[in-house]
């Protein structure tokens, strides 16, 4: 754990979030700007700050987060009609917390937010 990560103070339950999943390896919950109707952060207890710093080690828990996004998706009705899972990689990128996190987005098409270059 990071002592001044955000979402480490919400995995610690130091600050609130609308938590709609967790296990033993894996908190997620509401985007509070959301992207999409549906827009739900996937993150790791384990502090992890971007993708590219994951070891060897992390290859499971990596595959847990998207097992995690699966059931969410499920438990949001998106299974059917889909969803897009994004993670940003580095401040060009668009990430913000340096705490690796998926972002699970549905609930519309999302195919026209790229094409008028909106990114998600």
């Amino acid at each position: 754990m990071s002592a001044d990560c955000i979402f480490c103070k919400i995995i610690n339950r130091e600050l609130d979030a609308d938590i709609v999943y967790e296990d033993e390896d894996v908190v997620a919950f509401k985007d509070i700007n959301p992207a999409a109707p549906v827009h739900i952060l996937i993150t790791p207890r384990k502090h992890i700050p971007t993708i590219m710093d994951m070891e060897k080690s992390d290859e499971a828990l990596i595959g847990r987060l998207h097992s995690a996004a699966n059931e969410i998706a499920r438990a949001f009705k998106l299974e059917k009609k889909g969803y897009r899972i994004v993670i940003n990689c580095g401040s060009d990128a668009g990430q913000i917390v340096f705490h690796l996190h998926l972002h699970l987005l549905g609930g519309r098409p999302l195919l026209q937010t790229i094409a008028k270059g909106r990114g998600v």
